[in-house]
């Protein structure tokens, strides 16, 4: 070989080996006929779908005393993927009471028929245009779903998601839909200096734009869908049903009385809370402790 040309390639060997550190990883394209679920993952001023591995044990039949918004947004699930008009939603209300769960709970059910679910964080809703291109020739049905998601007063991306679901940044194709959960109903706080330009106009209250534009956010939502602190009784029947679902496999015996309900509720009270997560953190709390005493 030609002296001149092996030193050529000896020097290119070596400027690749170290510009090769610096160059984006090669992203393998997502097999979406078996990845259920993907993250939005930002690199840089671009970013890439990274697949999930998710775990389909939660069922709709789990979640105990959200009859109502479980129906509703399993019908607005049900129409999106037939292909005919469904909403964007937006689950707001007390931590803990099965809002994420639910979005979950229905990509174990619709898995089968095509459902996918990508999730998107708060800080990364700039990139909703690019995640939509990537996915609008695609024959699954996709849930973006954004999880607790709300803004400070002064951040301007919940600008960019209204012009996204208004589509007047870019048509959303009708294989996509947005799912967000908050625990408020209204995704942008109001302040009270909000409403000290307040007039009277012809017997009307007209508030200022500002507080026009921050509610607008939640309005482009079709579908909301709100979730309510636990009553006691309510938080003790999801108790009892985690119990009975934890103990099947063990075949650990067992009955809803007193003393289970005294320790369930002093559980609650030492948290601060009764929802359906602290619900289920006891269950598990109490069939591991009556079966490390059974083995005794």
């Amino acid at each position: 070989m030609d002296p001149r040309l092996t030193a050529f390639l000896e020097r290119a060997e070596s400027v690749l080996a170290r510009l090769e550190p610096l160059l984006p990883a090669l992203r393998p394209e997502i097999d979406w006929s078996r990845c259920l679920a993907a993250r939005w993952q930002r690199d840089g001023r671009s970013g890439y779908l990274s697949p999930l591995e998710v775990s389909l044990d939660i069922r709709l039949s789990d979640l105990i005393g959200v009859d109502q918004q479980r129906d509703q947004l399993g019908r607005n699930t049900r129409q999106f993927l037939d292909g005919v008009p469904a909403n964007h939603a937006l689950l707001w209300g007390s931590r803990g009471t099965g809002k994420s769960s639910l979005v979950r709970a229905l990509l174990a059910e619709h898995a089968d028929a095509g459902l996918r679910l990508i999730e998107i964080e708060r800080d990364h809703l700039a990139d909703l245009p690019r995640v939509v291109e990537q996915l609008h020739t695609l024959p699954q049905r996709f849930v973006l779903f954004c999880d607790d998601l709300s803004f400070e007063a002064g951040e301007g991306d919940y600008r960019v998601l209204k012009s996204v679901l208004d589509g007047s940044l870019e048509q959303a194709p009708d294989n996509v839909v947005l799912y967000a959960t908050s625990n408020r109903r209204h995704l942008v706080p109001e302040k009270q200096s909000d409403n000290e330009n307040w007039k009277m106009v012809d017997g009307e209250l007209h508030p200022s734009e500002a507080v026009e534009d921050k509610i607008a956010l939640s309005d482009r939502f079709g579908l909301w869908l709100s979730f309510y602190p636990f009553t006691q009784e309510h938080f003790l029947n999801v108790v009892e049903h985690w119990i009975r679902e934890l103990a099947k496999g063990p075949g650990l015996v067992w009955a809803r009385d007193e003393d289970l309900e005294k320790a369930a509720i002093r559980w609650a009270t030492g948290r601060g809370n009764r929802n359906g997560r602290c619900a289920y953190q006891f269950a598990r709390y109490w069939v591991g402790l009556k079966l490390l005493e059974q083995h005794k």
